[in-house]
């Protein structure tokens, strides 16, 4: 890349530099998300078994998936920073060592998961003949899985320098090669062999390994933002421990989200099947309620890093503030669709008048906290872009161990399924607000330092 697109983040105006970032992201994800649906969807057609395999792989998906974010994080942070301050070349060393430090951590986590593979389903609860599925899926998934942790540091590159583009075009192309290859190697139409639960892992491993040639060739070859050649052993020392020290936790953060989901449906499990089929469906939903929010928590994060690597945290302070105010609008308007159609919502997912009122009740209350979930989100990603990743960390356990959880624990033991959905409102309402106030702090000690410096 130029110099020049090197800092256009740190330049021009706040507002639009944010919105030209999201809007890739909305698509990119939105594309993602409708078509692990059709993935999930093909799965299903061969039965209740291979489903449910499926299901149990899920928690190993998504520490390796937690691995890859937290590294990106790390990655985008470092890069950023050094893209902001127009050092060209120490963005380019950090983002060379950074590739080979999240290849080497994913090879030794997906290493470490397959010696254990039996114990680590058995601990999940599946039994011998289900080991069997798993195991068919597991050998093609697993290894393949190192590329999805490499395409997510590589992508995290390239929104640190402000592309969004690509990397959405990259995730909408993956989502849309893994759901037309899902029915060719499932089933065996045509010249393909049919390959049951092993082809949906095939589908994606050669979905994922498409996107991954076209996005090393663009960082090696095109923009040359990676080096061909290995970095010295201080280089390697220098940028890994900086990036290290923001995606480990940053990592541990986003490990805390499928712990406290597996702690909220056992809490749901108490009130019967009704309340957990909400909850699930809920859990469906919510990507989709959210995806704005999910979108802006990647595009903000390069935005607020390059430009306090520049020096300018009053652009840091005005990035945020926009992007709050404009999610707690956004969010609130979004609960008011839902509640609107809530009724309608829940006869699509089921046809018992017991899990449809329970569904209904699930719409009209825990999308009222969606907003503030978006503040905590959001802050936690920008301090992360601000180098204070055990401030990010610290802020998720609290969320979800001191607020969300306990609180919907004590509204479902005196109110039931009102408390339990109330419960975890008033948990995101005032986790958000201890955000709020974090990330202020956070900025004007920056600000301060500032004048200090001055």
């Amino acid at each position: 890349m130029a110099q020049s697109n090197h800092h256009k983040l740190a330049e021009g105006s706040v507002r639009e530099s944010l919105i030209r970032m999201t809007t890739p992201m909305i698509i990119g994800m939105l594309m993602m998300f409708t078509f692990n649906i059709v993935d999930t969807l093909f799965i299903s057609f061969l039965g209740t078994d291979p489903l449910t395999a499926i299901s149990f792989t899920f928690p190993v998906g998504f520490t390796i998936l937690s691995l890859a974010i937290g590294l990106g994080i790390g990655a985008s942070a470092v890069v950023a920073k050094y893209l902001g301050r127009g050092e060209i070349e120490r963005a380019k060393e950090a983002a060379t060592v950074i590739n080979y430090i999240s290849a080497t951590m994913a090879s030794l986590m997906i290493v470490l998961c397959w010696i254990f593979l039996d114990e680590i389903f058995r601990l999940l609860g599946a039994g011998d003949d289900m080991l069997v599925l798993i195991r068919e899926f597991m050998v093609v998934w697993l290894p393949g899985s190192l590329l999805i942790v490499c395409m997510m540091t590589g992508n995290a590159i390239l929104r640190a320098g402000g592309n969004t583009k690509t990397p959405s075009m990259l995730m909408a192309f993956a989502g849309f090669s893994n759901a037309v290859l899902d029915p060719l190697l499932i089933f065996g139409l045509g010249p393909f062999p049919a390959l049951g639960i092993q082809g949906a892992a095939w589908a994606t491993v050669i979905s994922w390994a498409m996107a991954f040639a076209y996005l090393y060739r663009l960082l090696i070859f095109k923009q040359e933002m990676i080096s061909r050649k290995f970095p010295s052993p201080e280089v390697m020392a220098t940028s890994g421990r900086e990036m290290l020290r923001i995606g480990i936790p940053a990592a541990g953060a986003n490990m805390m989200t499928p712990i406290a989901a597996g702690v909220m449906t056992a809490i749901a499990a108490g009130f019967g099947n009704s309340a957990v089929a909400a909850f699930g469906v809920g859990g469906r939903i919510e990507p989709i309620a959210t995806l704005l929010v999910l979108a802006i928590s990647t595009s903000l994060p390069p935005l607020i890093s390059q430009n306090y690597g520049a020096g300018h945290v009053s652009r840091v302070a005005e990035a945020y503030r926009i992007a709050i105010r404009f999610v707690l609008v956004w969010q609130l308007l979004i609960y008011g669709v839902l509640a609107l159609l809530a009724p309608v919502i829940a006869e699509v997912f089921s046809d018992d008048p017991e899990v449809i009122s329970t569904i209904r009740l699930f719409l009209w209350i825990l999308p009222l906290g969606y907003g503030m979930q978006g503040v905590i989100i959001l802050t936690n990603s920008s301090l992360n872009a601000l180098h204070q990743p055990m401030s990010a960390l610290w802020l998720s356990i609290a969320r979800f161990f001191v607020f969300y959880v306990p609180l919907a624990w004590l509204g479902s033991v005196y109110f039931g399924l009102w408390g339990f959905f109330g419960g975890a409102v008033a948990g995101n309402l005032l986790m958000g607000l201890i955000s709020l106030a974090a990330f202020n702090r956070a900025v004007n000690a920056e600000l301060r330092l500032q004048e200090k410096a001055a």
